[in-house]
């Protein structure tokens, strides 16, 4: 058993850490139009760059850091499998994220003298689900980045909204591994 001053294991703290953090970042990278850059256009300047994410495209010139989102998808960008499915993907993750936040909030401790661990365990098991669905469409984007449409002999990079959506993920996952380590503890009581 663990010392009076430290009612709460350092398993859950971790995954009460790591999962908001994760949390962040995800919904920074689901919101903010830059899962991809796309630059070198042709017949435009050589500063300009379109920034794809999924819900807006951005232009943006480099020299006078002008920023124009809204612009209009002549490609079909947004029509492709591996937008949509993050479309629908990302905010369900977010939402499910928070639903297991609450839950292990209220596993955790919070008024309770001793955590509940079979409910932090639970909100455990939602959090890594919640890594796993936003993990999934980072995964696919990724793989289908060069595929994607874009202008003919432009140069593609991954967008720094990608790379938090990744992250993110991994942070959820992470902490959500860590409160799932609370079944340990039922175990040990059967």
């Amino acid at each position: 058993h663990l010392p009076p001053g430290m009612r709460t294991p350092p398993a859950m703290i971790v995954g009460m850490v790591l999962c908001p953090c994760g949390l962040l970042l995800t919904l920074t990278g689901t919101l903010a139009p830059n899962w991809r850059k796309v630059s070198l256009l042709p017949n435009q300047p050589v500063d300009l760059i379109l920034e794809q994410g999924i819900w807006d495209v951005c232009r943006e010139r480099q020299s006078s850091h002008d920023r124009l989102c809204g612009q209009a998808d002549e490609l079909g960008y947004f029509e492709q499998v591996p937008v949509r499915v993050a479309q629908g993907l990302m905010p369900t993750s977010l939402v499910v994220a928070l639903l297991g936040l609450v839950v292990a909030t209220l596993g955790v401790r919070c008024w309770h003298k001793e955590p509940r661990h079979v409910l932090a365990g639970a909100a455990g098991l939602v959090l890594l689900l919640s890594g796993l669905l936003s993990l999934v469409p980072a995964s696919w984007y990724t793989h289908e980045l060069w595929v994607l449409p874009a202008p003919a002999g432009s140069t593609l990079a991954v967008g720094y909204s990608l790379v938090l959506s990744y992250l993110g993920s991994c942070l959820e996952i992470s902490g959500g591994l860590a409160l799932t380590l609370s079944f340990h503890h039922c175990c040990k009581e059967c």
